[in-house]
């Protein structure tokens, strides 16, 4: 199993987004094509990693990712 994980490039990094799965607002820090998997086999997903107001991040799937 690879552990290559890989940033990518997203317009609302460092700008206030809400995740539409869970309603939390915060501060978009990265988008990283991440291997997902607790099996064998590779399952890779772009994540985004949004950092709430308590300073928490959290993350979620990328397409749940708006403006706020």
């Amino acid at each position: 199993m690879s552990e290559q994980y890989a940033y990518q490039p997203h317009r609302l990094l460092r700008k206030r987004v809400r995740d539409i799965a869970s309603g939390i607002e915060g501060e978009l820090m990265a988008v990283i094509n991440e291997n997902v998997s607790d099996t064998g086999i590779e399952r890779w997903m772009e994540l985004a990693y949004i950092r709430n107001a308590s300073g928490r991040e959290f993350t979620t799937a990328v397409d749940n990712v708006q403006p706020a």
